[in-house]
């Protein structure tokens, strides 16, 4: 390494984001329930600092379309490969999974699939409506990826009657090359804008910090998203998962993620969550009764 890039970086992890991950039974079932079903989840394939709270509490972020992805994102561990064929049976596995739990709030998200002609939509669509149909009162939030623009492939996602469509831009405009190199700022932004005009729910995204971006280009992406007609949006802290990723370039102090949401909030925002371990999946029921109270999560 050189001495540049040992300037870059920012040192040891502060004490505000030291985090002793919670063990019990709670966890323990998750897991053997999700090996059973054989399902995938975000919690675990991106090695979310969160994982075994939701866990524990018996919540989980189920990731459809299998376990490797199609592009390579460098601030993400799942890994980028050739994926294997898509499994009908999987929205009856994760409606069966989430009744198992007990879950009235499900998220549902997974891998870029760009070698599927809708990207997958069809199969979001057919879990969103399995859920629906398997589950008594259940609310479904779906994140999204871009589709390649595909607006037929948003479409067929919205007329499923997701709650929350979610779909992150993940960092400002000028780090997307280095960080999310095959996807496009404006397309994201153009999704979510045609999400807000065609969808019966409200319309979510997320971002990063501590990639390299100014506070002025958090601002501006901020401003982006409500003039698409956002309505909720959480902020979070980048940590390195896996030793391909992009460095940590900065530790955001909970001060400047508190301010955050206060500029989020008076940009009109229905709902914000900001913070160093906030994640786009994470308290997501929370953060929706918090725009909506009458949503019974």
């Amino acid at each position: 390494m050189s001495e540049a890039e040992k300037k870059q970086r920012p040192g040891r992890k502060p004490d505000w984001l030291k985090k002793r991950l919670p063990e019990g039974s709670g966890v323990v079932r998750v897991e053997k329930l999700l090996r059973k079903e054989r399902l995938n989840t975000v919690c675990q394939g991106a090695k979310c600092p969160n994982r075994n709270d939701c866990f524990q509490k018996g919540t989980a972020t189920f990731l459809i379309l299998g376990s490797v992805c199609t592009r390579h994102c460098r601030f993400c561990s799942i890994p980028g490969a050739a994926p294997a064929p898509v499994e009908p049976d999987e929205p009856a596995r994760v409606a069966r999974a989430a009744l198992k739990m007990g879950l009235r709030y499900v998220v549902v998200t997974s891998v870029t699939r760009d070698d599927l002609p809708d990207g997958g939509a069809s199969h979001f669509a057919a879990a969103v409506r399995r859920l629906k149909d398997d589950v008594p009162g259940v609310q479904v939030e779906v994140l999204v990826p871009d589709f390649l623009g595909d607006r037929e492939a948003l479409l067929t996602v919205l007329e499923s009657g997701p709650a929350v469509l979610n779909h992150n831009v993940e960092t400002v405009p000028s780090l997307y090359s280095a960080v999310r190199p095959e996807a496009d700022y404006r397309r994201s932004i153009d999704l979510l804008a045609r999400a807000a005009r065609w969808g019966g729910g409200l319309v979510k995204s997320g971002i990063m910090l501590g990639l390299g971006e100014t506070i002025r280009e958090v601002r501006e992406l901020l401003s982006d998203l409500r003039e698409a007609g956002v309505d909720l949006v959480t902020i979070g802290q980048y940590l390195k998962p896996s030793a391909g990723c992009l460095e940590v370039k900065e530790y955001v102090t909970p001060e400047q993620f508190e301010a955050l949401a206060r500029e989020a909030e008076e940009l009109g925002f229905r709902g914000v969550a900001s913070g160093p371990f906030v994640r786009s999946s994470f308290q997501a029921a929370e953060l929706l009764e918090s725009a909506d109270p009458g949503v019974d999560s």
